[in-house]
């Protein structure tokens, strides 16, 4: 039996990076998974992994930023597996600059991507949660389910060149602790990770390199430098970057029933770094 057998789990921008890691370690523990992607190749690619694995998915490709998003990505779940028990909002990137050379194109960018769109998808859901919740305590029932918003170190202590990701990130925290006093009712766990530095394909690339990964058709420069990257590591006290598999295990643990009594809280996986 897997810890999560029976749950059904949105995952926000899964078919690479920690996304990707995030949906398949539910999936291998039983959660039948809506994948998302802006691109359709790595959905479908993180699909064909659950599946040749004896897992359940199901994609839902396109921007997390789109007005229909949402409402589409909740009828995915409740359309093919009759509910939402599990949500994941990671989608996102960073669009890097000093405030006075950050346009408002950046700054708008990057907080409907980190923060307005996680909204929507939450309020998107209130209804299917709330009204199963409901017929389940009418019943006699307590089901928990479970909300994880992806925030960052940034977003609890700053980052220089990222006022509109540290932004974002520090609204995460407030909208997942307002939901965790909203919807404790519904018995729903809200809380969040916070990550450090994880080496996923932003942090890979050297920052000299013409490495650009393509949103809607803006190509957003990515990487660090990697003297940079080898001091940033020298701080953490574990002594080197997280995996993704590692970043999804923060997750994880704050999906399973142990996690029941945990809720509005901030949760750091940075290796001991904060």
């Amino acid at each position: 039996m897997g810890t999560l057998d029976g749950k059904i789990a949105l995952v926000s921008g899964s078919g690479r990076g920690i996304g990707r890691a995030i949906a398949l370690k539910l999936a291998s523990h039983g959660a039948r998974v809506v994948i998302n992607d802006l691109d359709p190749e790595p959905a479908e690619e993180t699909l064909t992994t659950i599946k040749a694995a004896g897992g359940e998915a199901v994609a839902c490709v396109g921007s997390v930023t789109d007005e229909d998003f949402a409402d589409r990505f909740v009828a995915t779940a409740v359309d093919t597996y009759g509910g939402v028990d599990i949500v994941i909002n990671n989608a996102g990137y960073t669009w890097d600059s000093v405030i006075q050379k950050m346009t408002d194109e950046q700054w708008d960018a990057i907080l409907d991507v980190h923060l307005k769109a996680p909204f929507r998808i939450l309020r998107a859901v209130q209804p299917v949660i709330g009204a199963r919740a409901k017929a389940e305590q009418a019943g006699g029932l307590r089901v928990h389910r479970k909300i994880v918003n992806i925030s960052s170190i940034a977003g609890l202590g700053g980052n220089a060149g990222q006022a509109n990701y540290s932004a974002a990130k520090a609204g995460i925290v407030g909208l997942t602790k307002t939901l965790a006093k909203e919807w404790g009712r519904y018995a729903v766990n809200v809380n969040a990770v916070a990550y450090g530095l994880i080496r996923t394909r932003l942090t890979e690339a050297a920052a000299d390199s013409d490495s650009t990964i393509d949103v809607q058709g803006r190509q957003i420069k990515v990487g660090v430098n990697p003297g940079l990257l080898t001091a940033m590591e020298q701080m953490i006290p574990l002594g080197r970057a997280g995996t993704p598999e590692e970043a999804a295990g923060a997750v994880y643990l704050l999906c399973l029933p142990e996690s029941d009594y945990i809720s509005g809280q901030v949760v750091v996986c940075g290796g001991g770094y904060s």
